[in-house]
């Protein structure tokens, strides 16, 4: 090991027995030049004096060497053996560029915190983190959050196997730490770790918007209140969960509306695993109907259009004994995998075997042709099949599954149903133009009526006038008339 150039990855699965077999191998580590992983299981042979040897021995390689795991065991070893290598990290911070680190055993909160000070040294270059089934919690979450600080180019990140039923306020620190540093997880791995609905909610956020995949799987715990918590984080468009895994967990109907609700929106989740072939979904027709409805609700065509179609595969199951509600997911989520492109297109057509074309009357008959586009578009979708069962290859089935003569009977329906429609709208809008010439004409004449009534009403009152000025007149003529015969008469 000490002289050779050329290994690259060195993995010892046994540790020896004898100290002076550890010594020497610790002596051919410290002298090689090429290692550049390096893989110690420490589950036996090693007590806690010799594993903190083993790591101050080894430590001269930290600046070389790439990868590091070390799987401790269950019964771990002490603080001193974790403080030994959080100190060779510290140490070597500035040559060490580690970015894969992996540890399992029974470290415990005490030993996180003795590894505080090294993991923070060299968190900026890590890409992978594991910590699984490490035993610690709350304090060991807040202390591991704390030496990530720095770390903004975290990849992977695995915590699982741990308890965290207490760890609440740890979870919230790992949803605040990813949103702070703006952390673009590729996976996060909670699986079997005891998350109940207060930590679930707690978490929600920060990996809904800064993880690609979220393993919750086995935390049975979790119950449909911390899945609308989850529901909620699922809608913005700001979500960048694409894969997420909730195997082993009692969705239910409640927890299946839930997650519902917050998919109908969703358009970054590829993949939503529940279960295995090996048990069942405590799901009702209830909940596989809200399931339906996300990936295909025919209340409309615009519905059907606007449902989800990027949700690719939804449980490893064999697909043999279900019911019809499972089923129409199935075939669904299968045509949303393997037919992308044609998805909103055969949902439109299995949803709507008559397509209702009022909604389209009012772009007039210039939308015909975008009709015999669509549907010339949407011609393959007749003989598209999909794989049902990921354990059976050959079991396909056909997704409309329609003639040439049927599917051409279905566009000709569609084109008679739009023209007779557009034909009894114009005939009512023609009525409509009738009615309103008519009532046009009548107010015509009856603003004509009424000039020519006050017309008569003026002629009228200058008649009077002028019989008025008449009869003044004659009055004036008749008394001059009479003063001059008066004075003739004198």
């Amino acid at each position: 090991i000490g002289k050779s150039r050329c290994l690259q990855e060195l993995s010892i699965h046994y540790m020896p027995k004898k100290e002076q077999q550890t010594y020497a191998l610790v002596v051919g580590i410290a002298r090689n030049q090429s290692i550049r992983t390096l893989d110690v299981d420490a589950r036996e042979g090693l007590s806690d004096d010799e594993f903190s040897s083993f790591i101050a021995g080894v430590s001269i390689k930290l600046s070389q060497l790439e990868v590091l795991h070390l799987r401790c065991g269950d019964f771990g070893f002490g603080p001193s053996s974790y403080a030994a290598l959080g100190t060779a990290l510290r140490l070597r911070s500035g040559t060490v560029k580690l970015k894969d680190v992996s540890l399992s055993g029974n470290i415990g909160d005490i030993g996180v915190t003795s590894l505080e000070n090294g993991l923070s040294r060299i968190a900026p270059f890590l890409k992978t983190l594991k910590l699984r089934r490490t035993s610690i919690g709350n304090d060991g979450l807040t202390a591991l959050v704390r030496a990530l600080a720095n770390c903004t180019g975290l990849e992977i990140l695995d915590l699982s196997l741990n308890e965290f039923d207490s760890a609440a306020a740890g979870l919230g620190s790992i949803s605040h730490w990813l949103q702070r540093n703006q952390i673009n997880l590729k996976e996060l791995d909670l699986n079997t770790c005891g998350i109940n609905d207060d930590g679930l909610q707690a978490l929600a956020e920060g990996v809904a918007n800064n993880c690609e995949e979220l393993n919750l799987s086995y935390n049975d715990s979790i119950t449909a209140t911390g899945l609308i918590h989850l529901s909620h984080v699922l809608r913005p468009a700001i979500c960048r969960l694409q894969h997420l895994y909730l195997r082993a967990m009692d969705i239910g109907d409640d927890g299946a509306e839930a997650l519902a609700a917050g998919l109908a929106g969703n358009q970054s989740l590829r993949g939503l695993y529940f279960d295995n072939a090996d048990t069942n979904l405590p799901m009702t027709p209830i909940g596989w109907s809200a399931f339906s409805t996300v990936l295909c609700d025919t209340s409309s065509i615009n519905n059907t259009y606007l449902s989800n179609h990027t949700i690719e595969l939804c449980w490893d199951d064999g697909y043999y004994d279900v019911d019809e509600d499972e089923y129409r997911v199935i075939v669904y989520a299968r045509l949303n995998e393997q037919h992308p492109r044609y998805a909103a297109k055969c949902k439109i057509l299995m949803g709507h075997p008559h397509l209702d074309m009022t909604p389209f009357l009012h772009w007039d008959l210039k939308f015909l042709p975008l009709v015999v586009d669509w549907f010339k578009r949407a011609k393959p979708c007749t003989t598209l099949t999909i794989q049902i069962s990921f354990f059976d290859p050959a079991r396909r089935v056909g997704v409309v599954g329609e003639s040439d003569e049927a599917f051409q009977s279905r566009v000709l329906t569609a084109m008679y149903e739009f023209v007779r429609q557009r034909s009894t709208d114009v005939l009512k809008r023609r009525d409509a133009l009738i009615s309103e010439a008519w009532k046009d004409k009548i107010a015509m004449a009856e603003e004509e009526i009424k000039r020519l009534r006050e017309d008569v009403e003026q002629r009228d009152g200058k008649i009077a006038r002028l019989e008025d000025e008449n009869k003044r007149l004659g009055k004036i003529i008749i008394e001059s008339a009479k003063r001059s015969f008066s004075g003739s008469e004198s």
